[in-house]
């Protein structure tokens, strides 16, 4: 009977190793950010390179943007579409979330991409975990003013450009879109990631510089000129976008370790691994007391 109850107590103890690995483990979370045209949080962090360097990168390290290295996580959990209830005027590129309210600061020396008005455009959003969801693209309307602050008013009502479930390819999703004709000079492109896999809702600026399309062969840039690559930044992407090319996992967030906006989403999963403890070690007290010989 002593080996029974010592073979029931092992069984318990052997089983409590993965119960709580399954207590510990979050849910999988998406995590991203554009990385062509570059975004400001791409930009900014530690993989930025060059453009980490630029005076607005300083700026909005010293306003208090801790959270720099996590640049794939600015995310917002149950937005549910609501993203104008949600995210008040001015907080846009940071998502209305304290860590990241340096990108918010506006100014027109932001690192920039070149790219022609109403050309086609592959936004390269870099992702490590495949997931459901659809991305969105808004240009700011003509008159934007880099050096105000960020409203929703400067964004079109509805996208230009949307994707559903792209395929993640080389650590990225690769969003085909054209860009509005009616669009020069300093502008800024909105990337909103609605997962339907989590909960989570992903915010992006990049700054872009639009040069006017050409209306004949006679308006055509010079040889020198056509040959140069699409994406240009005007500061350094160069050195981003190399980074980008070899694409490797950013710091682990605090939200993937329960502290963030998404953290209330392991509480399911804990209440229910919690559960499973109780009714497990309820099962073997009770078996044990079955096998005691009656005295």
């Amino acid at each position: 009977m002593t080996s029974y109850r010592t073979a029931a107590v092992g069984a318990l103890l052997g089983a409590l190793p993965c119960l709580f690995t399954a207590l510990a483990a979050p849910p999988a979370q998406a995590h991203g950010a554009p990385t062509d045209p570059v975004s400001r949080t791409f930009a900014c962090s530690p993989e930025g390179g060059g453009a980490a360097r630029s005076a607005a990168c300083r700026a909005a390290r010293a306003a208090g943007d801790p959270a720099a290295a996590d640049w794939d996580n600015l995310r917002i959990a149950g937005v549910a579409g609501k993203d104008r209830e949600r995210i008040r005027d001015g907080r846009l590129c940071s998502g209305g979330l304290e860590a990241y309210r340096g990108l918010d600061l506006p100014r027109a020396d932001w690192p920039s991409t070149r790219l022609s008005a109403g050309a086609d455009l592959t936004l390269t959003y870099r992702s490590t975990i495949p997931h459901t969801g659809t991305f969105e693209l808004y240009l700011t309307k003509e008159g934007y003013d880099p050096k105000r602050p960020l409203t929703w008013s400067d964004l079109e009502a509805k996208p230009f450009a949307t994707a559903k479930d792209p395929a993640l390819v080389d650590d990225a999703y690769h969003i085909k879109a054209t860009l509005p004709a009616d669009r020069t000079g300093r502008q800024l492109l909105y990337t909103i990631w609605r997962n339907t896999s989590t909960p989570d809702t992903y915010y992006s600026c990049s700054d872009v510089v639009l040069r006017a399309p050409a209306k004949d062969s006679s308006d055509a840039a010079p040889p020198s000129e056509a040959a140069a690559p699409p994406s240009q930044s005007a500061t350094e992407p160069t050195e981003a976008s190399r980074a980008a090319a070899t694409p490797s996992r950013a710091t682990s967030s605090a939200a993937d370790e329960g502290d963030g906006d998404g953290d209330g989403d392991t509480t399911p999963v804990l209440l229910a691994g919690g559960a499973s403890v109780l009714v497990l070690g309820a099962g073997v007290a009770a078996t044990v007391r079955r096998r005691r010989p009656s005295r």
